[in-house]
């Protein structure tokens, strides 16, 4: 408490200094106009005199024509009228002794200056002494704030500073990334504790980047260790450091620095490190500005000393674009994976999402996080909040299981666009296509169950899907897998051709996928007979959009074209194979599909079955259906309510198509 005092005191006198420091300025310039508007003026009476020679003067006065005059040190003024607007001439002084009964006889009212060349200077200083002197003290307050952190502000650093009563976060509020806190939690016991480890003559690491793919949580984790530590957490992004001024990310970074070593122990953070920590690589031309702040920023981090409690904290998707000298042991010395979630921690971060969210009873977090493989956290807080948006739209006080996986859908797929009406033959294209998908999955052993065929077009493009849900959560897949899924992807073009003779655009995704995987295959896992174990590409950007650059001449990339044309052929002629096959039972489900326009996995293996004369296996209860939103108009009893609660469903393992 007593340190908030002294802070909150610190924070009002600052404030006091800062708004003196402010009307001082104002005042300061508001005089410097007075002066600038007086010396206009005095400009302006200037351009209306007039000088003459000292004899046409003369001639003047002895016609009668000069009115008044002032005799001065070295100059005589002089009007031919006594008005004030009139033009006033000067001429030199020229010694003379009857020149003032010259004047009197010429019937000129004057008089004589008295002055000396001390009066001058002291008019002088008079006249333009506070000018300069105002002007001089602006100057030297611009000078001095540049070097304390730019003009106005400028230069100084940006980033927020939160203490532990503002933020609110701790490792309660982080799911799925147990790894990436255990990591951490030798930070916070350091600052904790730091002499157990100084006795022992340990040192903790300067700096630890986290890297990962976006929404996966390293501001998160970031702001937890802030506030499992209880101590100042400076925050900005790499951003906030560039400006269009060479030196001011310099001058902010120094800043940022200074005030860390005044409220050490503290922790530092800076999200997007790649804006100011790329490699200074002058093959396409610097920036003097962000490889200035990198320098700046490499010093600072050498500088300081770790004992004190600073810690910096860093977050990156691109670490593989990041200068080395910024990765080397003494600087950010400790990289911390965050990986998605797998399906463990996508239970954990659900449950953490729904603390504000009233549930209801047939709510099963397990079914959810399996129908959300590859999913991170953003994804699954945007998942939550659509199923509440959803039950709101629906009035009711809870959210149940039939709106989560609905608001899946609507996450990947859009909502569903009840006003697009397709003709008779589109519909047949689609239903065939999407049937031919289902059909091919089904008739290979290393395929996903089918769980949903839908032909009802979603607002993000797609006309109809498959859903397929992984029986268990995998990691790796076999090269028969791969090619079982390549097949199944070109499924949906062999059913077009068998059933229409020929195609539609409705496969343009289908192919795309199925070519990046073929290409994989032979590029990437060795899965080429003809390449073998050759590494023919390599993955850059691997957190963001997993980009690829071939690693080999032009020759051999021609044969990787030739190979993943080989691939692609035979399977699809595969599925052409499969689906002449069993075209009784492309055409009944198709028929029964298009009636419906959506079906179950379970009403599509029931078909499948019969017309197969496959017995009818006994249901488990991971068999048990998703309720779908048509099944809330019915009456629920409990074996209902408990079905609804066991249901499984998942995410397509093929992104919908934007054509189909």
């Amino acid at each position: 408490m007593e340190n908030n005092n002294r802070d909150d005191k610190n924070k009002k006198d600052s404030g006091g200094k800062k708004s003196i420091q402010n009307l001082l300025i104002i005042l300061i310039m508001a005089l410097l106009a007075v002066l600038l508007i007086n010396n206009l003026f005095s400009r302006v009476q200037n351009s209306r005199r007039e000088e003459v020679s000292y004899d046409q003067f003369l001639a003047w006065v002895d016609a009668g024509e000069v009115k008044t005059a002032e005799i001065q040190y070295d100059t005589i003024e002089f009007k031919k009228s006594e008005s004030p607007t009139a033009i006033t001439y000067w001429t030199g002084k020229v010694e003379y002794d009857g020149l003032a009964e010259r004047l009197e006889a010429g019937g000129v009212s004057f008089k004589e200056a008295v002055t000396s060349s001390s009066t001058l200077i002291w008019s002088a200083i008079l006249t333009y002494g506070p000018m300069l002197a105002l002007s001089g003290f602006l100057i030297y307050y611009i000078m001095r704030s540049m070097k304390g952190g730019g003009v106005m502000g400028v230069g100084k650093s940006t980033a927020k500073t939160y203490m532990q009563k503002e933020t609110g976060i701790s490792f309660k509020d982080v799911a799925g990334q147990e790894e990436s806190k255990e990591s951490l939690t030798e930070i916070v016991d350091f600052l904790h504790n730091p002499g157990k480890y100084t006795k022992i003559g340990a040192k903790l690491p300067k700096g630890a980047l986290l890297v990962g793919p976006p929404g996966t949580g390293k501001t998160l984790l970031a702001k937890a260790v802030a506030g499992e530590a209880n101590v100042p957490f400076y925050s900005l992004t790499g951003s906030d450091f560039v400006e269009m001024f060479v030196g001011v990310g310099a001058s902010r970074v120094r800043d940022l620095f200074k005030k860390a070593q005044e409220t050490a122990p503290c922790i530092i953070f800076i999200d997007e490190l790649d804006a100011i920590g790329k490699s200074r690589d002058s093959r396409f031309g610097g920036n003097d500005e962000r490889e200035q702040t990198l320098n700046q920023l490499l010093s600072e981090m050498d500088g300081f000393d770790s004992s004190k409690g600073i810690i910096v904290l860093a977050a990156t998707n691109r670490p593989e674009i990041l200068d080395k000298a910024i990765l080397r042991p003494g600087r950010f010395d400790r990289r911390i994976i965050v990986e998605k979630p797998d399906l463990k921690g996508r239970v954990e971060i659900l449950k953490v999402h729904c603390r504000n969210v009233h549930m209801d009873e047939t709510v099963d977090f397990d079914e959810i996080a399996k129908a959300t493989s590859g999913a991170v956290g953003s994804d699954l807080a945007n998942i939550i909040n659509e199923a509440a948006l959803l039950a709101v739209k629906r009035g009711r006080n809870a959210v149940s299981q039939v709106d989560l996986f609905e608001s899946v859908e609507v996450v990947i797929a859009g909502k569903e666009k009840k006003d697009r009406i397709l003709s008779q033959k589109e519909r047949q294209i689609v239903t065939y296509h999407e049937v031919g998908h289902a059909l091919v999955a089904a008739l290979q052993k290393n395929t996903e169950p089918v769980q949903k065929i839908t032909i009802v077009p979603r607002t993000m493009g797609a006309l109809g899907y498959v859903m397929q849900v992984p029986e268990e959560e995998k990691f790796l897949m076999s090269k028969v897998e791969m090619e079982e899924e390549l097949v199944t992807m070109l499924g949906g073009r062999a059913a077009e051709s068998i059933i229409f003779d020929t195609v539609t655009t409705g496969a343009s995704n289908d192919i795309e996928r199925a070519t990046a995987m073929a290409r994989s295959m032979v590029t990437q896992y060795g899965m080429s007979e003809k390449f073998g174990l050759m590494a023919l590409e390599n993955v850059e950007d691997r957190y963001l959009s997993g980009h690829t650059v071939l690693n080999c001449g032009q020759e051999t990339a021609t044969e990787i074209d030739k190979e993943v044309m080989r691939i692609l052929k035979e399977a699809y002629e595969k599925a052409v194979a499969l689906l002449e096959d069993n075209r009784e039972c492309l055409d009944k489900i198709a028929a029964f599909l298009i009636e419906r326009e959506t079906i179950t996995g379970r009403e599509f293996m029931k078909i499948f079955r019969e017309v197969k004369g496959i017995e009818e296996p006994v249901e488990t209860e991971s068999a048990v259906e998703v309720p779908t939103v048509a099944d809330e108009d019915k009456p629920e009893s409990e074996e209902v309510v408990q079905e609804k609660k066991n249901g499984v469903e998942t995410i397509a393992s093929r992104a919908p198509s934007e054509d189909e």
